[in-house]
């Protein structure tokens, strides 16, 4: 054996830009490098690939360290949506694609796409809630320890 990572599953458990957007390039990279690659969206990632939710992703504002600003600042009125419109215009210049976006792209890819079902039913959710690739993957956590199984897991 080389050593060479085949699989990669990555969970995706914030719901805010920042916490979603790393996952979905990891993703993104390991399809692009011929790997397979799953996605497991829990608690408030499932944000990424809720119906209603995934086009309003926000970037933290409040206590997030890598804005360099004081915490009293990112919770002002607007600070949140101003500092995510000045993200998306950023990623918009370098073609990176909206959430909504590069979620589809990355199933087309043939990549996993799959929803705790824990989360799901913490959150009253249900398969309605969801995009329709992952509609019908709604898996629980033992289910995504065997899609994982002989590969690499990633916490994002």
């Amino acid at each position: 054996m080389d050593g060479a990572i085949e699989k990669v599953s990555i969970v995706i458990s914030q719901g805010s830009l920042e916490g979603i957007y790393p996952g979905l390039i990891m993703a993104n990279g390991a399809r692009a490098e011929g790997m397979e690659a799953n996605l497991f969206f829990t608690f408030f990632g499932l944000d990424a690939v809720h119906k209603s939710r995934q086009k309003r992703i926000k970037l933290a504002s409040v206590g997030n360290p890598g804005l360099h600003i004081p915490t009293w600042i990112g919770g002002l009125p607007g600070v949140s949506g101003l500092m995510t419109r000045y993200m998306e215009d950023r990623m918009e210049k370098l073609d990176i694609p909206s959430v909504p976006e590069f979620v589809e792209m990355i199933g087309d890819t043939g990549a996993g796409l799959y929803a705790c079902k824990a989360s799901v039913d913490l959150f009253g959710l249900g398969p309605d809630d969801f995009i329709e690739p992952v509609q019908d993957k709604i898996i629980t956590v033992g289910d995504f320890y065997q899609l994982a199984a002989g590969g690499q897991i990633v916490f994002t």
